[in-house]
């Protein structure tokens, strides 16, 4: 490791990574495009081919820009290897797959993202894979199913969209006791404000795609850990080819170069929208673990060292109100997406749980008029002004809100 790949979390995602493949005294890493990699040499050929020496053959299998991208996150997370992917749910389900066999048990939370939902009630029942989802935050109960034996502990902290909590270090002692491998999806904390491999996680799993790039402009996902759980689903990507593209790998490097210093003003404006909102009569709950009111604040508090930029919030006229409100916001992108720049308002019918019916987003806690608000990075004052403009109009409507 060179010394560029040392210092604080805000250095590391400017300078880490970048070193070993910079050439001709180039400031930036450039996009290689190329498929595959020219040898005069047989034997350093197969060398290569066999990773007896570094180097690339290719590109389904490694890139030298991807390779750069890769090296950042692994350094952010403090893990001893990475390997990225095509997507976020590429990083998810390729990993679930590398892991488990028929026979095999997954516990889990209710309140995954909607894709890892569907993955968890779809897909791996498909192939004899029992899966226990566990009401988010019912410490007590997960523990317990942990104890009746399972191959995989998943989490997701904060959960997309409700920003529900779980107590990462106390779930992987008990998955740890059970011989469990301990997963954690950290796509909203980022490496910023959550490194669960120091919690106790055996893999920490990243849509890239979200805060990393922070630009909605590339696809992509990754999962750091041991290199002993890392080279298996290394292999499963390369030879199932959910690779990430160099371009996307390019973007999203430079999208982390700014990592922090766009997380610290997504933070500051979601506590403000935050507390803003509940002090709005026609709001009925806002989700967002800064604030004290947060059913597990004081968890976030001990294992988070910032509350992120995400929150969401529900309200008294559900999707009646949603179709006034959201349209008559200015500084908005209603979009699928988070962790952009520009602030992204969406209901979760139609963002982090489409894949999901009305009754299922229910027994998830989900309502109707449920909104998920990733902050952006524009100034404080004018995201609330935005929001005090909507709200009056509102106000006037006809519609009815409700109790």
């Amino acid at each position: 490791m060179t010394k560029k790949n040392h210092g604080t979390v805000g250095t590391k995602s400017v300078w880490a990574g970048e070193e070993e493949v910079l050439v001709h005294g180039a400031t930036q890493v450039p996009v290689i495009v190329s498929v595959a990699y020219n040898y005069d040499d047989m034997d350093e050929w197969f060398d290569v081919a066999v990773g007896k020496k570094k180097g690339h053959i290719y590109g389904r299998n490694t890139n030298p820009t991807v390779q750069a991208f890769e090296e950042k996150v692994r350094i952010l997370e403090g893990a001893e290897a990475a390997t990225s992917f095509s997507t976020g749910m590429a990083a998810i389900s390729n990993t679930l797959y590398t892991i488990l066999r028929p026979g095999d048990r997954v516990v889990s939370i209710k309140d995954t993202y909607g894709g890892t939902n569907k993955i968890f009630t779809e897909f791996l029942p498909n192939i004899n894979v029992d899966v226990a989802l566990c009401e988010t935050g019912d410490h007590e109960k997960i523990e317990a199913e942990v104890e009746k034996g399972c191959k995989i502990l998943y989490l997701e902290t904060p959960t997309n969209p409700t920003v529900k909590i779980t107590d990462i270090k106390r779930m992987a002692k008990k998955g740890k006791e059970a011989g469990a491998i301990v997963i954690v999806d950290n796509t909203f904390a980022t490496p910023i404000n959550q490194n669960p491999l120091e919690l106790g996680a055996d893999l920490v799993l990243h849509s890239a795609t979200k805060f990393l790039g922070g630009h909605a402009d590339a696809l992509g996902g990754v999962v750091c850990g041991s290199k002993e759980l890392i080279e298996p689903i290394f292999h499963y990507r390369e030879i199932n080819g959910a690779t990430l593209d160099p371009w996307a790998a390019y973007l999203l490097l430079r999208g982390m170069k700014t990592l922090k210093l766009r997380v610290i003003q997504q933070e500051k404006n979601a506590m403000e929208l935050a507390k803003y909102l509940e002090k709005k009569d026609l709001v009925k709950d806002v989700y967002y673990p800064g604030l004290k009111t947060h059913v597990n604040h004081d968890i976030a508090k001990k294992q988070m060292k910032g509350f992120g930029g995400m929150l969401s919030f529900s309200l008294k006229g559900e999707m009646d109100a949603v179709r006034i409100l959201l349209p008559n916001l200015t500084y908005a992108n209603r979009a699928a997406n988070l962790g952009a720049v520009e602030t992204t308002y969406g209901p979760a019918r139609t963002t982090s749980h489409i894949e999901c019916t009305p009754e299922e987003r229910a027994k998830m806690g989900i309502p109707e008029g449920l909104v998920r608000l990733s902050a952006g990075i524009e100034d404080t004052e004018d995201l609330i002004q935005d929001l005090e403009q909507a709200f009056a109009i509102l106000e006037k409507s006809s519609v009815s809100l409700g109790s």
